[in-house]
């Protein structure tokens, strides 16, 4: 983008798709997990010190990014495999997957069925957990429902919420569109979970941080 040049090499292609589809799988399980730390300080206050422990947190954390490179390198080692018979142009800002098996002149139809297979696990499964978790911590506040107890739980839970809100929401607006969409408006909706929600992250969950707020009051000021 910086030298204006519109072409990227073929495996320039495939490694940005390895990498897209790495972090993307690691955002979703960790997102999860950060939920269900959540839960656990939240419904289970008294024994989060026992359950969070850090070789606990350090095999979830590990196991997220296992997960995400395997599924990455499986998706990445299957379009190798696959054939572009021509100058092709990617109607996208990066080397998306599904863009990609549109273009090739090979058969698809196995990337499709790992595709179908493993979205599941790397999406749903996740996004499942995330609800599960604030479903529990939803009805944990309302069996005592008290001001502070609600002050309590939002200052836990609501940067979470946000980068959730934003990632899952801008991510169903792309892959849920209509199919009559124009690639200019499919677009529009990638770079928002690609770039905005990232950058968004870390001014989210600086908020937390009392020294954060003060110097960014000072600044304001």
């Amino acid at each position: 983008m910086h030298t204006q040049d519109l072409s990227i090499p073929y495996t320039g292609c495939v490694t940005q798709t390895y990498f897209f589809i790495f972090f993307a799988c690691c955002d979703n399980l960790i997102l999860a997990v950060m939920a269900y730390d959540r839960y656990v300080a939240i419904c289970l206050p008294l024994h989060y010190t026992i359950i969070m422990r850090e070789e606990l947190c350090l095999c979830l954390l590990a196991g997220s990014w296992l997960l995400s490179g395997a599924s990455a390198l499986t998706h990445t080692l299957l379009l190798a495999q696959l054939s572009f018979c021509a100058d092709n142009i990617i109607p996208h800002f990066f080397c998306d997957l599904d863009a990609l098996l549109k273009l090739s002149c090979s058969d698809t139809s196995l990337n499709e069925l790992v595709i179908f297979t493993l979205r599941p696990a790397v999406v749903i499964f996740p996004l499942s957990g995330i609800l599960v978790s604030y479903g529990h911590i939803g009805l944990c506040i309302l069996r005592v429902p008290s001001t502070k107890g609600i002050c309590k739980a939002l200052s836990t839970c609501g940067s979470h919420l946000s980068v959730v809100s934003l990632f899952y929401g801008t991510s169903m607006a792309v892959y849920l569109s209509s199919s009559g969409q124009s690639h200019d408006k499919d677009i529009i909706a990638s770079v928002m979970y690609t770039v905005v929600t990232p950058l968004m992250n870390p001014f989210i969950y600086s908020l937390r941080n009392r020294d954060m707020t003060l110097a960014l009051g000072r600044l304001f000021r």
